[in-house]
């Protein structure tokens, strides 16, 4: 389950509750939200599903951007745009 509390200024608390709980500062690069959707907090939302996906959240560092999420990973801009436009 993970858990999202806006903070202002495209920054987000996001929470995971796995075995521990785990939090991550994730800031919303507004460049990389323009090219996958209009609604900056289901970006952050996806994002969140997205890493869990590919890692534990034990293993995401303590403050994430959504550029390093898009170089780190190929095809994340495209994946998004396509789950989140396909979710309605």
């Amino acid at each position: 389950m993970t858990t999202l509390e806006t903070l202002g200024d495209h920054d987000y608390l996001v929470r995971f509750a796995q075995d521990d709980d785990h939090v991550v500062l994730l800031h919303a690069d507004p460049e990389v939200v323009a090219q996958i959707c209009d609604d900056e907090r289901r970006v952050v939302e996806a994002t969140a599903a997205y890493l869990i996906a590919r890692q534990s959240a034990d293993d995401l560092p303590e403050q994430v951007d959504l550029d390093m999420v898009a170089a780190a990973y190929d095809g994340y801009i495209t994946n998004l745009r396509e789950e989140l436009a396909n979710s309605g």
